[in-house]
């Protein structure tokens, strides 16, 4: 059987990540069996759908690395299909036309809800003559479709996550309506359910992977299916990406939308990687580092948990760590140099692109974010320090000034200046100045950076001094050393 999979997000609002999750398992389980990944966009909620957030989907995915096959399908655009589906059922006797008004359901509802009954629909017009049908029609009622279903059923699948899955009939809230209300035609706009099923069949769809919360929807789909006389396909509903209180991940998680992500300094293959392992255990479950390629040769939906899968911060910040501490600094550079530019940083990218990929490869191993760089990186650009307490009280000890005077003295004389040059220097200081080589590296990390911890002194000095940064600190250490 050829594997055809679907996403079908709807462009109501950004590429939320339990969406970008579901397009992750779909992509991988085409990939892994030579199969076709679909993009289709749902649409057909008029009021809410906005070009903008289709093009956010579109380019969320991308950003991902997850390239789609065939589509993008819109749904506004097949309306034709799901009308001349609607009407079939209708000419079968499977589907009706209800004419029960808002205001009559919502009583039914507040009915319901005083006794402790789940909500409902009573099925009240399922069997109307046409005498009644044309009674509500004179007074001006525009019906809604309602597709028949049978309480007595027990609608059970085999889903490639799950096993054996039974679903009341009963517990579906009713005969499903399948077809909005038209002021101008027979009946309006088809909705979800219907045209789920109308496309996954006209699309040969063979696997329909998505979250648990569809499982509702997929007995009312198979009733569906069985009323078209077609097979269903396969499904596998996957877990739900739970919060740290073990909740379903929403917008009051604040970082929701994929983009959200990238803005915070997370990499698109970590994101990626990560997203792989929300659900799914590799058979080495030791193996947390991948590219998606590398998944979907592993990749199979019977070592996907039935289990939600909590969102782990700490472990996505660690994942995208990996990935920054092995990327080149040509590519580190390119992603860095927006966030130089948005914190004010002066630089010439043409001119200094050696200097920064320097400086990019210097700060790569202690970043865990693109995000931390603008403060890591903050003093290679500095034209003036600001120094930390602890800085100023070493600045202060008895001695230091003679070291930082016999450094700027020495490092006048030193053309060009690299790091022999620098481990030399330090040398002559130590011995001229009588003092141990600790005190002379603690006073010029002070001098050179305005505090007592950061990278790799003898690399970042070099890196100060090709900008022509380290002498005029120097001095600048100086005048609070004399202090």
């Amino acid at each position: 059987m050829s594997v055809r999979v679907r996403i079908a997000p709807s462009p109501t609002g950004k590429l939320h990540i339990g969406t970008a999750r579901t397009a992750v398992f779909n992509w991988l389980f085409a990939r892994h069996h030579g199969g076709t990944f679909i993009l289709r966009v749902e649409d057909t909620d008029t009021a809410r759908s906005r070009p903008e957030f289709t093009e956010n989907i579109k380019a969320g995915l991308t950003w991902l690395g997850m390239t789609w096959d065939e589509g993008p399908y819109f749904q506004s655009e097949r309306l034709h299909l799901y009308r001349e589906a609607v009407q079939t059922l209708l000419d079968k006797g499977l589907a009706y036309r209800c004419f029960t008004s808002e205001e009559e359901l919502k009583a039914l509802r507040d009915r319901q809800r005083a006794v402790n009954q789940a909500p409902r629909y009573d099925n009240r017009h399922r069997d109307l003559t046409p005498e009644q049908c044309a009674a509500f029609e004179a007074e001006g009622r525009r019906p809604v479709i309602r597709f028949r279903i049978d309480d007595d059923r027990e609608v059970v699948w085999d889903d490639c996550v799950r096993g054996r899955v039974a679903w009341q009939a009963g517990d579906l809230g009713g005969d499903m309506v399948i077809a909005r209300r038209s002021e101008t035609e027979d009946f309006g706009q088809p909705l979800y359910n219907l045209a789920v099923v109308v496309d996954d069949l006209e699309m040969q769809i063979s696997h329909v992977i998505r979250g648990e919360d569809h499982i509702a929807n997929t007995a009312k789909q198979i009733l569906l299916y069985e009323a078209f006389g077609a097979k269903e396909p396969a499904f596998a509903h996957t877990p739900l990406i739970l919060n740290e209180q073990g909740q379903k991940l929403s917008k009051r998680d604040n970082v929701t939308s994929i983009f959200d992500f990238r803005d915070l300094g997370l990499l698109p293959k970590a994101m990626a990687n990560y997203m792989a392992l929300l659900g799914w255990t590799p058979p080495d479950s030791t193996q947390e580092l991948f590219t998606l390629s590398e998944a979907a040769k592993l990749f199979s939906l019977d070592r996907v948990s039935k289990a939600g899968a909590k969102f782990d911060w700490a472990k996505l910040d660690w994942i995208n760590s990996q990935y920054l501490h092995h990327l080149p600094p040509t590519d580190l550079v390119e992603l860095l140099v927006p966030r130089w530019q948005a914190a004010g940083f002066a630089f010439d990218l043409e001119r200094d692109r050696p200097w920064l990929e320097d400086m990019a490869a210097l700060i790569a191993t202690s970043l865990t974010r693109l995000s931390d760089a603008t403060e890591q990186s903050q003093v290679f650009f500095a034209k003036t320090l600001s120094f930390s307490d602890a800085a100023t009280t070493q600045l202060q000890q008895d001695g230091v000034g003679a070291i930082l005077q016999a450094t700027a003295d020495r490092l006048a004389d030193r053309s060009p200046f690299d790091l022999e040059s620098a481990q030399d220097l330090v040398k002559h200081v130590t011995k001229a100045c009588g003092v141990k080589k600790g005190v002379v590296m603690k006073s010029l990390r002070a001098a050179l950076t305005g505090d007592l911890r950061g990278h790799d002194l003898m690399q970042s000095w070099l890196l100060f001094n090709r900008r022509g940064l380290d002498a005029s600190r120097l001095q600048d250490a100086l005048a609070i050393a004399k202090k």
